[in-house]
């Protein structure tokens, strides 16, 4: 699938995996979450994501209003997860919306665990 765009000069085209890419960096860069996680995890263990396949923690898909962004995460122990909830939707969508240049319906976040965050001394 492609994201595609019209303009008085021609067609813009964007790969799923690019608009998934930037949504996932949109993500990992908010306060409070450990990391990102594969949407289609099968076991009771959540192995976080590497930069090299974050995508792997979004899923894309398109509507009538607009992209449908699904973000799969596991939050720090101790952090407000409805607050981190809130900036990641807030990120994603102003990032798509601003740097992508497409139309963001919503984004819904998925916390798939719960994380100690390790404090550096």
């Amino acid at each position: 699938m492609f994201i595609i765009k019209n303009n008085d000069l021609g067609e813009i085209t964007v790969a799923k995996d690019v608009i998934e890419t930037i949504a996932g960096l949109a993500t990992i860069d908010c306060y409070g979450l450990v990391g990102m996680v594969s949407q289609n995890i099968q076991t009771e263990l959540t192995s976080i994501l590497g930069l090299e396949s974050i995508r792997k923690g979004v899923s894309v898909r398109d509507s009538e209003d607009g992209l449908i962004v699904d973000v799969y995460v596991v939050v720090g122990y101790g952090i407000k997860i409805s607050e981190v909830a809130h900036n990641v939707m807030q990120k994603v969508t102003y990032v798509l919306e601003n740097n992508a240049g497409v139309s963001v319906a919503s984004v819904n976040v998925n916390v798939k665990g719960i994380r100690v965050i390790k404090e550096n001394k």
